[in-house]
């Protein structure tokens, strides 16, 4: 057996004049200048798409020659010279924090997501969530927030989808080389690899990871990869994939990416003071900032955990509990026995942070559950998915009306720059300007779209959608030819998909409740819609389904089926493999994107985002951020918005409904055309579109929101809490451990108001309370009327507040408190009243997870 190389490392020498092009390609910030792709595309377009859009490994592989015929290009020089400058530019300037006020570079964000999509050379993401987390560090980067983002570096990925002849789907893993892709290993001074230990006590044994940097834009990203000599086989493979293996290498990914993340910044150097989970995988992270912040500071646990909570911030995308890891009792015991004791917590203590019922001792450990009791901050990601996050985690604050659960919700968005066309950029640019990449939150900087002519942002939308359907048959080719096709078969493909035929788009993950075969449920009814040689419709499909989702699968093999049926051959397709590259072609170039989710289980989905930016109509049901954004003059939309008990008469409604909008609304609107063959109504609702999504769903808002909202507070209360010797902490710990020994003895004693009969509008009711304290103080709660209109069960609903701020000593721990209920509108009405904690520096009043209703 041949012994392993010594190894070194030969770089590329580049001529002067493309010095620039390596920096370029060490970011992974390119994508906000199509400019800069289209410089590396053209070194060799061949081994552009061949290397995946690998820039740093196309240099690699670029023969000399090559690069010295290039750098003798004026042409080319020129480009790269003004891309250059403005790259250095954009890293330069100055930040412009003027819309973000309460952040300064001393408080740095730590950004936590299992999977991130920034580009296709760095294929550690499955789908959505990864978009949005490389969105969001993108938009960081343009707003100059002080964030560093932080996952995990997956040596296969997720899987690459290869489809048989019968629409089988098989899961096929590549390895990454992580010296080949745009990384750089982060070492210590003395030059040997920077690595990180997570234990697994009862394993016997520590686990090292390295952790490698890649750069995007301002800021960086720090990923974890546990492949590292002397590690055991097994420990070398937690890193392996992403999303794979069985409860035990979840655990041992989460452990890593939470315990080990925060150990890597420490390690770095990096004092992060606000912690941001994008979803619950990073969950175990809030136990080891409490670890640290008691071994750094001297904390006691009570003060650890405020502390650690107050800066936590905890985005759940999940509307169903199926979609959240958790992991049965005997496995925390397994690999966190010693680390709970080492916290000062007690098993029951420990698991109870992870359970909806803290006293259920058979109750699984939730990872959502944790990050919630660990977190002051938390939200869903759309308005409606907030609704349904509240309505779902009630159970975590009894007593706690399900509208007054603290979770809030701030919707998804995408960043503008990475998702919209090269020539839909172009033309933006000439009749917008700079406004809308530098500033896309702002609606000033999507005005000009009514001045763009309408017959030119056709032209420019007919082009993206030609050269979609251009990649759709190399894709389908190359398909072809995988599965052993000869010639004829594949020269047949020229004959699929019409250049000028409405172009419907669907894509994303495969799930039943995504509904991707709702439109097949009629095959006569989709053949004549499809079939129409006066009005042709196409529609392309692509998505993966999870390689444990058998029913996810059996759609595919659906749709696949009906491909190869004579009555869509060449009006239906599938692509395969849907990532970063297809997503981009198919938002790009559709017409229209259609979604179909089941309300309410979208939480947000952003493919609908991407596509209006650039130029195609959106119809959806009422769910995720379209329940949020349709307006009948900028899109279409599928039922009514009602949530059914019986899913399949749902999906019989709402199929029909897709099969009526298709038919009497959608295909003759695009098919009304002018004198000069422009559909004009059709454009001008891409227009209205524009402009009234273009402003609102990107990630420039949403980050903007996320500063406002949650970092710019968490950050103050931080610092207040931190601020002498820690005294207002600990004197915040001290108080919710006195209020809760003390809770079990305060009661309601006697309510009382003066009605003598019926109330009228514009009146109002006292009300007089008398509450027992017992060691508590007035200033230690606050005592409310919780009150509003009643349904027919008796429940109060909408209700509204009103502190009862007056209040008599009557001795001995008793209060009598007054107030007065405005009656602002008619009907029956009710009224409760509710004591509840209440301290400066509680985030919210449902902290210490205590309320008493009388």
């Amino acid at each position: 057996m041949m012994p392993s190389p010594h190894i070194f490392f030969v770089q590329p020498v580049l001529p002067e004049k493309l010095e620039p092009l390596r920096d370029l390609a060490a970011s992974l910030y390119w994508p906000r200048y199509p400019e800069t792709a289209a410089l590396f595309r053209d070194l060799d377009p061949n081994l552009w798409e061949e290397t995946g859009h690998n820039s740093e490994l196309l240099l690699r592989l670029l023969p000399a020659a090559r690069l010295t015929a290039v750098a003798g290009d004026p042409q080319y020089t020129g480009r790269l010279e003004q891309v250059w400058q403005q790259y250095r530019t954009y890293l330069g300037a100055p930040v412009n924090r003027g819309n973000l006020p309460g952040l300064d570079g001393n408080q740095v964000i730590a950004y936590f997501s299992a999977e991130f999509g920034l580009s296709e050379a760095l294929p550690i993401y499955a789908g959505g969530l990864g978009f949005l987390a490389g969105d969001h560090l993108k938009s960081a980067s343009d707003l100059g927030l002080p964030l560093v983002g932080v996952g995990l570096l997956y040596r296969e990925g997720y899987f690459r989808q290869r489809l048989d002849r019968r629409g089988q789907q098989r899961e096929v893993y590549s390895r990454n080389d992580f010296y080949q892709l745009p990384l750089e290993l982060e070492r210590r001074a003395d030059g040997s690899p920077l690595e990180v230990q997570v234990n697994f006590p009862d394993l016997d044994r520590q686990v090292r990871a390295r952790v490698w940097r890649a750069r995007v834009g301002r800021l960086n990203l720090y990923l974890l990869d546990s492949d590292c000599p002397g590690n055991l086989e097994a420990d070398r493979l937690i890193t392996d994939r992403l999303y794979g293996g069985d409860l035990e290498k979840r655990i041992q990914q989460e452990i890593l990416l939470g315990i080990g993340g925060v150990r890597a910044l420490a390690a770095l150097g990096i004092n992060a003071t606000i912690f941001h989970l994008n979803e619950g995988h990073s969950a175990f992270l809030g136990l080891e900032r409490i670890r640290q912040l008691q071994a750094r500071y001297g904390l006691d646990l009570a003060s650890a955990r405020e502390l650690a909570t107050c800066s936590n911030i905890f985005t759940t995308h999940t509307p169903v509990p199926a979609g959240i890891d958790v992991f049965p009792p005997y496995l925390m015991d397994k690999y966190f026995t010693e680390y709970y004791q080492s916290l000062g917590l007690s098993r029951h203590e420990f698991l109870a942070l992870g359970r909806q019922d803290p006293n259920n001792q058979q109750e699984p450990f939730n990872m959502a559950v944790l990050a919630l009791r660990l977190s002051a901050w938390a939200n869903g990601v759309s308005q409606l998915h907030g609704q349904t996050a509240r309505r779902m985690w009630q159970v975590i604050w009894p007593g706690v009306p399900v509208a007054e659960i603290p979770i809030g919700a701030i919707t998804n968005g995408v960043h503008t720059t990475s998702w919209v066309g090269e020539k839909m950029a172009a033309l933006y640019d000439r009749y917008l300007g700079t406004a809308w990449r530098e500033d896309p939150a702002s609606p000033a900087s999507w005005a000009g779209v009514a001045g763009i002519p309408a017959r030119e942002l056709w032209q420019v939308h007919e082009e993206q959608r030609r050269e979609l359907l251009a990649f759709a048959r190399r894709r389908l080719a190359a398909q072809l030819r995988e599965w052993g096709a000869g010639p004829r078969e594949i020269a047949a493909l020229e004959g699929v998909l019409d250049p000028g035929a409405l172009t419907i788009g669907f894509a994303r993950r495969f799930a039943a409740y995504k509904r991707p075969a709702l439109l097949l449920r009629n095959p006569e009814r989709l053949a004549r819609i499809l079939g129409d040689s006066r009005r042709p419709v196409q529609i392309i499909y692509a998505g993966k389904a999870h390689p444990r989702d058998e029913e996810g699968k059996e759609l595919i093999r659906q749709i696949t089926a009906f491909t190869r049926e004579e009555a869509f051959r060449g009006r239906l397709i599938f692509l395969e493999d849907y990532g970063l590259q297809v997503a981009r072609h198919l938002v790009q170039g559709v017409d229209l994107w259609l979604g179909n989710p089941r309300r309410p289980l979208e939480a947000s989905s952003t493919s609908g985002m991407k596509a209006v930016l650039n130029g195609a109509l959106h119809a959806s049901t009422l769910d995720g951020w379209w329940a949020e954004a349709w307006t009948p003059d900028t899109g279409w939309a599928i039922g009514s918005g009602a949530v059914y008990e019986d899913t399949g008469y749902q999906d019989t409604v709402e199929g029909e409904a897709l099969y009526n909008l298709l038919e009497k609304e959608i295909v003759p609107l695009f098919y009304e055309r002018d004198a000069g063959g422009l559909p004009a109504a059709w454009v001008e609702m891409m227009k209205r579109s524009i402009r009234a999504y273009g402003p609102v769903f990107n990630t420039h808002r949403m980050v903007a929101e996320y500063s406002r909202q949650f970092y710019e507070p968490a950050a103050h209360l931080y610092q207040r809490l931190q601020a002498g010797n820690q005294e207002r902490l600990k004197e915040l710990a001290g108080w919710r451990s006195r209020v809760r020994d003390w809770w079990p003895a305060v009661r309601i004693e006697g309510v009382e108001d003066d009605r003598e009969g019926d109330l009228i509008v514009g009146g109002s009711l006292k009300v007089r309370a008398r509450v027992f304290l017992g060691s508590l103080q007035p200033e230690d709660v606050t005592v409310e009327l919780y009150y509003g209109p009643v349904d027919a069960g008796g429940e109060i609903v909408t209700g509204e507040k009103e502190t009862l701020i007056q209040y008599q000593d009557q001795g001995e721990g008793r209060y009598l408190y007054s107030g007065v209920i405005p009656c602002r509108r008619g009907g029956r009405q009710g009224y409760n009243l509710r004591v509840l904690p209440r301290h400066a520096d509680q985030v919210h009043p449902y902290q210490s997870g205590l309320i008493l209703w009388g």
